[in-house]
């Protein structure tokens, strides 16, 4: 693997401390605290502690930079040109059902860019890192997205809006539009993983709208660093302020912005 950076490294302890007690407690599920945030959309004690591991680990370091936590305030830093973006569990409805499909997803943005990703699968010990300019990897293997050109052998991955999310009925046209074109489309319930997947070419693509950045940041730079392509579905530049993604290999991606498109 690449010589990481001192903020990777510590990027990467944080997410390994955390990982233990995530583990511990989905070997415990019938246990667990939940408690509803709305519809569908659910914090376990486990998100909470996860976050507060990864929130003491990487602040003690670096106290100056700014943080934006699923589970927490945000807080501009003394260095307002850097800031944690932490999803300490994605695929916390996965996680409550005792479905082993979550990842710990930990993002450092300088200057409103993506610099260094970690997205950290505890249960298979994949742990999948970028830094800006340098390269995407998974362990100790480089990843490049995937070869493929051709939609009927390609598999995607979406998410779907669930309880009083919006855009259910635009999301299943678009699979309906989609799918008799393709290998399949999945819906696995971890947008980070998802990313990491089209990273390192297990999928040749993904998209969502109105996700938060949490989900998604880490992710979109192992995409960008594994050669492959971001855009909102428009195909206008992808930046931290935008909710809407499209993540392919390069050979697909107008071609899938334009099934994607229902106008």
């Amino acid at each position: 693997m690449f010589k990481a950076s001192a903020n990777l490294n510590l990027m990467i302890k944080a997410a390994r401390q955390a990982s233990r007690g995530l583990i511990r407690d989905f070997g415990e599920v019938e246990n667990l605290q939940v408690t509803a945030k709305a519809l569908g959309d659910f914090v376990t004690k486990a998100d909470l502690k996860a976050e507060q591991i990864i929130y003491s680990e990487l602040t003690e370091s670096r106290p100056h930079y700014g943080w934006l936590g699923e589970e927490s305030l945000s807080k501009i830093g003394k260095d307002p040109t850097r800031r944690w973006i932490v999803d300490p569990l994605d695929g916390t409805t996965n996680y409550i059902h005792g479905i082993p499909h979550w990842s710990i997803s930990i993002a450092l943005e300088f200057k409103s860019e993506i610099i260094s990703a970690v997205i950290y699968d505890p249960l298979r010990d994949e742990l999948f890192v970028a830094e800006k300019g340098v390269g995407a990897w998974l362990n100790d293997r480089r990843l490049r997205v995937s070869n493929r050109k051709n939609l009927p052998e390609m598999l995607f991955s979406t998410g779907i809006p669930f309880g009083e999310k919006p855009h259910l009925d635009l999301t299943l046209q678009e699979i309906e539009k989609l799918m008799p074109m393709c290998s399949g489309i999945r819906r696995n319930g971890s947008a980070a993983l998802d990313l990491a997947y089209v990273a390192s070419g297990k999928l040749d693509g993904f998209w969502e709208k109105g996700i938060n950045l949490w989900d998604i940041s880490a992710g979109s730079l192992l995409v960008t660093e594994a050669g492959g392509q971001i855009s909102k579905p428009n195909g206008d530049k992808w930046t931290v302020e935008s909710g809407d993604i499209i993540a392919s290999n390069k050979k697909i991606h107008s071609e899938l912005q334009e099934k994607l498109s229902l106008q």
